[in-house]
């Protein structure tokens, strides 16, 4: 017996909501903790766009800034950043 089922993607695989992050506040297991030096930013972007728990955000000034309710200190923004404008600690419990 074969079963189907129909897989429904969006369109340019665009992800509208980071896993369950936005339900869960998950930051508090963080180990490392980010920071960006915006005087070496240089708004590209890249530590949003791969961020995968959607805790960096752009602000209205067109830099970015994280959110460490969510931020969970994988440093993969530390490791995107073309430039070396994030950088971390060891976060204090």
């Amino acid at each position: 017996m074969i079963f189907m089922v129909e897989l429904k993607f969006n369109k340019g695989a665009i992800i509208h909501d980071a896993g369950s992050t936005k339900n869960y506040k998950t930051g508090d297991w963080r180990t490392f903790k980010p920071s960006i030096d915006k005087s070496k930013c240089i708004k590209c972007g890249k530590c949003w766009m791969n961020c995968p728990d959607g805790a960096i955000r752009k602000t209205k000034d067109g830099f970015f800034e994280i959110n460490y309710d969510y931020c969970k200190g994988c440093l993969i923004c530390e490791k995107m950043c073309p430039v070396k404008a994030i950088s971390h600690e060891v976060e204090e419990k």
